[in-house]
């Protein structure tokens, strides 16, 4: 410290104006991200409640629908799904997805409990 400068602490201070409410995605990647999280989930449920053809499918259609996202957002924009390389995260949520919706397509009705 040189001689008349002030001296000042380098940590951060909290914002007071600062609010612990959610905030929104800040890339067009980050609202495809939630927006297949909140599919899944969506699929989960239906999964939970007994309608697990339909669940698989929308958990499939889902994970298509990312890999369609990731495939056409550009690397600036990607946020949340700019991870690993492009090539990879499309390989993998179509692989995924595509499995998903032959599944819930292919499993035979199955009589009631």
């Amino acid at each position: 410290m040189s001689p008349g400068e002030d001296y000042r602490d380098s940590r951060p201070f909290p914002d007071p104006e600062h609010s612990i409410a959610p905030r929104k995605p800040r890339t067009v990647g980050g609202v495809v991200y939630l927006t297949v999280l909140a599919a899944t989930a969506g699929g989960l449920a239906l999964v939970a409640f007994d309608r697990f053809r339909l669940g698989l499918g929308v958990i499939g259609v889902a994970l298509l629908c990312g890999a369609l996202g990731r495939l056409v957002v550009p690397k600036d924009n990607a946020g949340m799904l700019g991870m690993r390389p492009r090539f990879v995260d499309v390989l993998i949520l179509a692989v995924l997805g595509t499995g998903l919706v032959v599944l819930a397509n292919v499993i035979p009705n199955q009589p009631p409990l």
